[in-house]
């Protein structure tokens, strides 16, 4: 059996894109994938973001928010910066095989209803979905 390659999502706050593209790539591919993610900035896990993945049948309600430097010193397969934000600021991992950059936006920062916010991170939910689903399909 083949080793599960290491996968670190990076974005600012660590609260809702990473997270959530944590869930998904775990829930579609868990067995082919160790899967992580962290911010630049820890904050917390984004209400919104657990309930958009929960509509998917996706628990991230005891994900935690980490910062980057929880991994910094170790090896990474892949490492996937979800904002632009990340990508100019997240260290180097020398030891990392492949460096990709997903750019989307930040449902964190949608305003309105509750509805209308989570409306925003469906969006961006099921954005990050079509991407990952696009890697896999690549990897396959």
């Amino acid at each position: 059996m083949a080793e599960k390659q290491r996968v670190l999502f990076v974005c600012t706050h660590n609260s809702a894109r990473s997270q959530m593209a944590e869930g998904l790539l775990r829930h579609l591919a868990g067995d082919r994938f160790e899967v992580y993610s962290a911010g630049t900035v820890a904050t917390r896990v984004n209400p919104f973001a657990i309930r958009a993945m929960a509509e998917r049948g996706i628990d991230i309600s005891q994900h935690t928010s980490d910062h980057i430097d929880r991994f910094m010193g170790q090896d990474f397969d892949i490492v996937i910066t979800v904002c632009d934000h990340a990508r100019e600021t997240c260290p180097y991992f020398p030891a990392t095989r492949e460096q990709l950059h997903w750019s989307f936006e930040d449902p964190a920062a949608a305003q309105g209803s509750d509805e209308a916010i989570l409306q925003e991170f469906r969006r961006i939910r099921d954005q990050i979905e079509q991407r990952i689903r696009e890697f896999l399909a690549q990897r396959s």
